[in-house]
């Protein structure tokens, strides 16, 4: 019997607590982020570890979903309350969430597909769903 998503998002967030961020090989060797947000619906506190890009400062989740037909929960999440924390390394920082449209998208969701062979897959598994790019900016510079 296979974990949940939600005990392998537990063994996540513990391994980066206990290694200050370094999670391994866990999420294919990309660095990560523990993404703090609240339900849309429920208004409960969540933490999603995703892998993330760094761009100019900013840094840039994917809604991938493994290239599931829906988005994942957190996404709609981050349009309901944009305003949200995330934890690199040792660090717990605000943030703003923005989704990046255009020229920016491509630019972002092809700098993730280079670096990932099976990211790169991920929106052609997901058509006709177009994945959505969320961009962090930290408050102090939004």
């Amino acid at each position: 019997m296979s974990a949940s998503p939600n005990d392998f998002n537990a063994q996540v967030i513990a391994a980066f607590r206990a290694n200050g961020g370094d999670v391994g090989d866990m999420l294919g060797g990309m660095p990560v982020v523990l993404l703090h947000h609240t339900g849309a619906r429920s208004g409960a506190s969540r933490i999603n570890p995703l892998a993330y890009l760094a761009d100019d400062g900013r840094y840039v989740i994917f809604a991938s979903r493994a290239g599931a037909k829906e988005h994942p929960a957190w996404y709609h999440n981050l349009v309901a309350h944009p305003e949200v924390e995330i934890e690199v390394g040792t660090e717990r920082l605000p943030v703003v969430a923005s989704e990046a449209t255009g020229e920016e998208r491509e630019r972002l969701y092809s700098a993730q597909a280079a670096r990932s062979p099976q990211f790169a897959g991920y929106e052609r598994d997901a058509a006709p769903r177009v994945i959505p790019v969320i961009v962090l900016t930290p408050a102090s510079a939004s």
